[in-house]
């Protein structure tokens, strides 16, 4: 049985599924819901659908607390968001001019890289230079364009410094609604982002409000070492899957 413009009831129930766990991952931690979600939504969509409804909830999302984000994120946020949006397109262009082998390499080190950012020792809370911060934005937008995955290069740079949780989820997820945002922008402008990958994405936004707060009350209730624990056990969760596929 088709329902939202031509999707089974099969697969608006497994994106539903999908959408609950990723964004409980995503209140928990503050990233991790397009690692999640985009996968398990290609079982049942073709890649490009899975992205472009990802992104369209991510941005749903994003919308429902756009005010507490702005308020508690850094201002450092804002640089790499836009930069993100400026250079996902040339992350899309290096896609297609490398090999699916060579790009397998890449994303595998990237994750693992983020992965062992996020385990060494904090640094300062001092917000790093021009530089880095520029560097950050320009290499998530890369990321996008190259992988969908802005989270690598940024999750870092938040959770590595001696932030309060609250101030480094909310960068964090303000990032992602901007890149997120820019994708859907990308999409409508290519003609690709039609009218029921949108109703798909409205269509997963109670589930995905559901288990954001889920997500966001347990990380009330853990410590923040246990919190940063789940933090670098996700990011190693995504370079364990990057590293299986590369081999």
């Amino acid at each position: 049985m088709e329902i939202l413009g031509g999707f089974t009831a099969l697969q608006v129930g497994i994106a539903l599924i999908a959408a609950v766990g990723a964004a409980f991952v995503r209140g928990l931690t503050g990233f991790g819901m397009a690692i999640l979600l985009v996968p398990i939504l290609a079982l049942a969509l073709s890649p490009v659908e899975a992205v472009l409804v990802g992104n369209g909830l991510s941005v749903l999302i994003g919308l429902t607390e756009v005010r507490r984000l702005m308020r508690q994120a850094e201002r450092s946020a804002w640089v790499i968001g836009a930069l993100c949006v400026i250079a996902t397109p040339a992350g899309l262009f290096a896609l297609a001019a490398t090999s699916v082998d060579l790009a397998r390499v890449v994303i595998a080190f990237i994750a693992f890289s983020a992965f062992v950012a996020v385990m060494l020792p904090r640094r300062s809370a001092t917000q790093p230079g021009a530089l880095a911060t520029g560097g950050v934005g320009v290499l998530s937008g890369l990321m996008t364009g190259y992988a969908g995955m802005p989270g690598p290069p940024v999750v870092p740079y938040y959770v590595g410094r001696d932030l309060p949780r609250e101030t480094a989820k909310a960068s964090m997820l303000l990032v992602f609604t901007i890149a997120a945002a820019g994708g859907v922008a990308s999409g409508t402008a290519l003609g690709i982002m039609a009218w029921p990958l949108a109703a798909l994405s409205a269509a997963l936004l109670p589930a995905a409000l559901l288990g954001n707060a889920l997500g966001a009350r347990a990380s009330g209730a853990i410590s923040d070492p246990v919190w940063r624990a789940a933090v670098g056990a996700i990011l190693a969760g995504a370079a364990i899957a990057a590293i299986a596929r590369l081999l």
